[in-house]
């Protein structure tokens, strides 16, 4: 039961599901660099190991690290009423520990592949525990763009493995990847108000209203439309398939000025931003 109950409290502390939207779009990376440039995958089956371990302790480690910072907030919402700081079958000395000691390691690790690899996992784990949890979520709405910013950087640390990451393909996922963050973040702000307004942490919809969000969920989706495009050689199929995948998401977001049912809107937007993102991943696959 204690082994249950331990294993158990870490799923809450490491929130799987985001630690495994943020270790994926990495190893997408890499993958990515792989089929474009032609290597040998043996040659860098080692490198892709190191990618997988280092960059999950990381995340994970950023993840711990952001419970720790918000143990107080914590306790005030519904969606984080069981993670071991509000619960505590964890202390938070504890949760602090393997915080640093899976990003410290984590950061070792990545170091090993390459510096590029390293610094790319540093900038997303400085901006999402100091920058967005520390100094911006609990004092101004654009907290979420620094939180797009830490996620963004995944894809670049995957491509980097292989070679430099200033490259029109990467560069334009990073933005895809930074646009798309917000709209998804927003869906998450709208279907948990209560529980942000309760915690008095500043995010769009709470602070601005639902009008505000929806303008600005419109308007970065409708940025995303061009960023296919800084990619200048590919089939005119892959910019079709693409542009049809931005419109529909699109029209969704649009729907939310027809209606008076946010929640549902918003629970519309957060599952077709997750279709959305997969559609790339995958254009980007059979494309590039």
């Amino acid at each position: 039961m204690i082994k249950i109950n331990f294993f158990k409290d870490l799923k809450y502390l490491f929130k799987r599901f985001v630690l495994i939207a943020n270790v994926l779009p990495t190893l997408f990376g890499f993958l990515l660099a792989w089929k474009y440039y032609e290597v040998s995958f043996t040659n860098y089956f080692p490198s892709f190991l190191l990618l997988i371990i280092g960059s999950g302790m990381l995340v994970a480690g950023a993840l711990a690290c952001n419970n720790w910072l918000e143990a107080d907030v914590d306790k005030l919402m519904e969606r984080t009423k069981n993670r071991p700081t509000v619960t505590g079958t964890m202390s938070l000395k504890t949760v602090l520990g393997i915080g640093l000691t899976l990003s410290i390691s984590g950061q070792l690790i990545l170091l090993f592949i390459n510096f590029e690899v390293a610094l790319y996992g540093w900038i997303g784990w400085f901006t999402y525990v100091v920058v967005y949890t520390i100094w911006t979520k609990r004092r101004v709405t654009w907290n979420t763009h620094i939180g797009s910013l830490s996620g963004a950087v995944t894809p670049l640390m995957g491509w980097a493995v292989i070679e430099p990451a200033f490259h029109v393909i990467p560069l334009s996922l990073f933005l895809i990847m930074f646009l798309w963050q917000m709209p998804h973040t927003y869906a998450i702000a709208i279907r948990k108000y209560d529980d942000y307004a309760r915690a008095g942490l500043k995010m769009l919809p709470v602070v601005k209203g639902y009008q505000t969000t929806i303008r600005r969920t419109s308007i970065y989706i409708a940025l995303l439309f061009f960023v296919p495009f800084m990619i200048n050689h590919l089939s005119v199929m892959f910019y079709l398939l693409i542009s049809i995948l931005n419109l529909a998401w699109f029209i969704i977001s649009l729907k939310g000025f027809q209606t008076k049912k946010m929640k549902s809107w918003a629970d519309q937007l957060f599952i077709s931003s997750l279709i959305y993102l997969m559609g790339v991943y995958t254009l980007y696959l059979i494309f590039v």
